[in-house]
């Protein structure tokens, strides 16, 4: 139903505020952007249209409504479609564009390659045949492969039809529990894992683009990883002892299951030269990632730039061009791109700051410290995720206001914007309810190992406890780093 109806009711609101009387604080085009704004949520919330093709709707829409609006700098003459086009494509000049673009070749390479498959299996073939040993070796990989594909859906593919060989090849049902806690298990640890490194995910690239460009602030890998992997540790084990709690598999061990591992590790023969190729670039460059402003002042998206650059060469790389565009996700980078841009003309049009005092006056923030500041922000990001299928849609339209709601507070009483921005990302990043809130969670869904209910019934008390996490470590760990 909201499929169906979700495009007309995005262009009723947009004509609808559109004729609403600009607020005498806001600018015509802080007015219009909000309406594209609103259609942009709708839009996405609803799913009514692809994601590539919302990207050409909204470019189109900032083009006109901004163009025929007066200039923000010069309110006597029209900004004009072809300034407004620039403001649409500015975030395709976005290093973070760059590198989210690269993390897509990276994960090309992977599955290409099959090396992802290969460290999946090496992992569970140590494990054992014991479901509880099963169940960490899949939350396991999943924190490894976070190191190495920078792409949650391309992790989340990479080891379903691993789990999938398993379970068959155990001959277990496919609606049993242990088939459904696995599943659960590999999308719910990547979106964990997704808060404790920076390039693990897109919607992270997002929030850092904004931070950069607005704070004028550049987080490296290290400090993200300092601060957001220790509440990832903690998820990580949360969700093993949860999963066997709320879902617990049928049996506790699966007899022949360490042989059908090993057999399938060893059907893969021995590394490739292209396997070993793709693994020194990789520990290389995770080196580079882990070492930026300690050893060398090279950023995160050149070096991963660089790598790519290595991966595509004649004789040298791994793949070609041919090879790589079939297997990339472009209409992601394309809603990249274009989110960025949305979020860009939002703060640069002032729409954000109009958005902000709203969200503050309903909220009372100013006279919260911190803490509650974080705790108040969280329980609105958990909540409109519920609407979102697309962690990177929502960063993309929430980023932009938080940044301006944290700088309006800190004029009150001084606040860590930056640290502060870094933690609402976090709970970008949760996605844990419903199985539509996640394109991982929909991979894993798709294999119709488990129902919607169960995912909710695991997703609603992993949410509470990782909001409860957040609070804790708001008041003591992020504390002491100084971040709040």
């Amino acid at each position: 139903m909201r499929q169906k109806y979700g495009l007309a009711v995005a262009i009723l609101v947009l004509i609808a505020t559109l004729m609403v009387p600009t607020p005498p604080e806001l600018s015509t085009a802080g007015h219009r952007m909000l309406a594209v704004l609103l259609f942009s949520v709708i839009v996405w919330m609803s799913e009514s249209v692809s994601y590539p093709v919302s990207a050409s709707i909204i470019m189109t829409l900032m083009a006109f409504l901004l163009g025929t609006a007066p200039n923000m700098n010069n309110p006597d003459k029209l900004l004009g479609t072809s300034g407004a086009l620039k403001l649409a494509l500015s975030g395709f000049s976005s290093t973070a564009l760059a590198l989210v673009g690269a993390a897509l070749f990276i994960a090309a390479a992977m599955m290409k390659t099959g090396l992802d498959k290969r460290i999946a299996l090496f992992v569970l073939s140590k494990i054992g045949a014991r479901t509880n040993r099963i169940l960490a070796g899949v939350i396991l990989v999943g924190f490894i492969l976070s190191f190495f594909v920078p792409s949650t859906t391309a992790r989340v593919s990479c080891m379903v039809p691993i789990v999938m060989g398993i379970i068959s090849a155990f001959g277990v049902p496919l609606k049993s529990r242990f088939s459904a806690v696995m599943m659960i298990a590999i999308a719910q640890a990547d979106s964990i894992w997704n808060v404790g490194i920076k390039t693990a995910a897109a919607q992270n690239m997002v929030a850092l683009g904004f931070i950069e460009k607005q704070l004028g602030t550049t987080i490296s890998w290290l400090d993200w990883f300092i601060a957001a992997a220790p509440f990832a540790v903690i998820m990580s084990v949360v969700l093993y002892f949860l999963l066997l709690k709320l879902v617990p598999p049928e049996m506790k061990e699966i007899p022949g299951g360490q042989e059908t591992v090993a057999r399938a590790l060893r059907e893969l023969g021995p590394m490739t030269a292209s396997e070993k190729k793709l693994m020194a670039l990789s520990v290389i460059l995770l080196f580079l990632w882990s070492t930026e402003k300690v050893l060398h002042s090279f950023d995160t998206s050149t070096t991963t730039l660089a790598a790519v650059t290595l991966m595509m060469l004649p004789g040298i790389g791994i793949m070609d061009w041919k090879e790589a565009q079939n297997r990339i996700g472009w209409g992601t980078l394309v809603m990249f791109g274009v989110g960025i841009s949305l979020g860009s003309a939002i703060l640069s049009t002032k729409a954000a700051t109009w958005i902000a005092h709203v969200i503050v006056d309903g909220f009372s923030l100013y006279t919260m410290s911190a803490v509650a500041i974080i705790g108040v922000m969280s329980l609105f990001l958990i909540l409109i995720h519920l609407g979102f299928a697309s962690a990177t849609a929502l960063s993309s339209a929430m980023i932009p206001i938080i940044i301006s709601v944290l700088q309006g507070a800190s004029e009150q009483a001084p606040l860590n914007v930056v640290g502060m921005t870094m933690i609402l990302q976090y709970v970008m990043c949760f996605g844990f309810i419903l199985p539509v809130n996640a394109p991982q969670n929909m991979v894993a869904f798709s294999t119709e190992t488990f129902e919607a209910r169960t995912f909710v019934k695991t997703g609603i008390p992993l949410t509470i406890i990782a909001f409860g996490v957040i609070m804790l470590m708001s008041v003591t760990y992020w504390s002491w780093l100084g971040i709040i």
